[in-house]
């Protein structure tokens, strides 16, 4: 059975806390949740690889680049509702 990388389980972590951090604090969304959860996960992920990539060093959990990941997270979701504004039914003509 292959190991999991610890990066991947801190990412899940980070996702799960900004999206809920992000509902509590907007109290509702344009897209599912689900969506929102999965969108800041990968962000997180992502966020986690560009951090090292960049050599971010600060606020890290271990190899971990915690600002980053959070960062990641934050701008997944950004575009996940931008994307959801962008693609929203746009009201018809009214009754004339």
């Amino acid at each position: 059975m292959p190991a999991i990388s610890p990066s991947v389980v801190l990412a899940v972590l980070a996702g799960i806390f900004t999206s809920a951090l992000y509902v509590l604090l907007r109290g509702r969304t344009l897209a599912p949740i689900g969506l929102v959860g999965i969108a800041a996960i990968l962000g997180a992920w992502a966020g986690d690889a560009v951090g090292g990539l960049a050599g971010v060093t600060f606020l890290g959990l271990g190899d971990f680049h915690l600002l980053a990941a959070f960062g990641g997270a934050l701008l997944g979701i950004a575009i996940l509702e931008i994307l959801s504004v962008l693609g929203a039914p746009r009201p018809g003509p009214g009754p004339e």
